[in-house]
């Protein structure tokens, strides 16, 4: 535990106390009550917990098994127990954190990002890729959020980005269609250009995409479940035979089945989307379930463990302590193919 004093003279006699206790032993024990720290309490910020996260490492022993961990719909500051919950999930489990969007409530503030998403999921800050949420954008081009992340949030502006995990490339995308500065989601707009560009650099791998909003969901209101503006982005994942879509915004737990962009069954080819906006903020009810919703769940805080390896992966959704509900299975990359130009 670090106490950070908000005066420069409160710093220096702390650091001297500190070294005196250092060289003088028990005799400072003896002594120190004599010691003014010279700090009235008002001058003193709130205490910062300083914690070493357990858990760094991406891959098994194997070297083929890549761990991807996480939710979305964070850290609220009204109420941390959500996110404390899932973060005590997080420190267990070695591997990669995704971060699927509105990480800092209400309004993505640098205070918030600091206060909140820093004082719970911060932990992990140096093993996570972040996306963005629409809570992000309260301020319009998101700038507290990418001075937060720096170079782990891809381009300032954008904040889509790829990564490699073996025989697994991973895409992280910037769901935001709206957002100033990222020029939509349509086909032809600056991300969708590059989503077909990174896709076809990686036509042999096997391919997962996480981003904030869902194209499919059986949210109550339409409006905010359903997010008919990243079908191009969709369908340029399925003509890639990509295998899995996670997203968030709805607080709630769902999985689909294998479907093509238009919502259709599809087993051979089609993309599962699991929606996890499990990450603490608060919960949501769902409507009456859609086509291929098979699993759902609205009163459960936690985090989905992805384990990938070569042309398989498992998912695994482990609750918060104290809860029953979980969701497991497997499935397999389907057949490679680079998408059309």
């Amino acid at each position: 535990m670090r106490r950070i004093k908000g005066r420069g003279v409160c710093i220096t006699l702390t650091s001297a106390l500190i070294l005196l206790r250092e060289r003088m032993g028990w005799l400072f024990l003896l002594f120190a009550p004599l010691y003014p720290t010279g700090c009235s309490q008002s001058a003193q910020p709130a205490v910062v917990e300083q914690r070493i996260d357990p858990s760094p490492s991406p891959a098994s022993p194997d070297g083929q098994t890549f761990v991807l961990v996480g939710a979305g719909d964070i850290a609220g500051c009204k109420d941390l127990d959500g996110a404390r919950a899932t973060a005590k999930l997080i420190e267990k489990i070695p591997g990669t954190v995704f971060a699927a969007g509105d990480l800092a409530y209400e309004r993505g503030s640098a205070a918030e990002f600091q206060n909140c998403y820093g004082a719970t999921w911060g932990e992990f800050k140096d093993r996570t890729k972040p996306t963005l949420g629409n809570h992000e954008y309260a301020e319009p081009t998101a700038s507290a959020y990418f001075q937060y992340w720096g170079a782990q949030a891809g381009p300032v502006g954008r904040g889509y980005y790829s990564f490699d995990f073996g025989s697994w490339h991973i895409i992280a995308l910037n769901t935001n269609c709206r957002a100033k500065d990222l020029g939509g989601c349509d086909k032809g707009s600056p991300q969708e250009k590059w989503l077909r560009k990174d896709l076809a650099e990686h036509p042999d791998a096997c391919v997962l995409a996480y981003g904030h909003h869902a194209l499919f969901s059986s949210g109550v209101f339409r409006s905010h479940a359903i997010h008919p503006e990243l079908k191009v982005l969709w369908q340029d994942l399925y003509a890639a035979h990509a295998a899995l879509v996670l997203a968030g915004h709805e607080h709630s737990y769902e999985r689909f089945a294998p479907q093509d962009p238009d919502g259709r069954a599809d087993a051979a080819n089609g993309i599962r989307e699991i929606v996890v906006g499990t990450g603490g903020r608060s919960h949501d009810p769902l409507g009456f379930a859609i086509a291929n919703s098979e699993v759902r769940n609205t009163d459960t805080y936690g985090v989905i463990k992805l384990s990938l390896t070569p042309g398989h992966y498992k998912w695994e959704f482990i609750p918060e302590e104290g809860k029953t509900f979980v969701d497991s299975g497997s499935g397999e990359c389907p057949r490679h193919s680079a998408p059309a130009h």
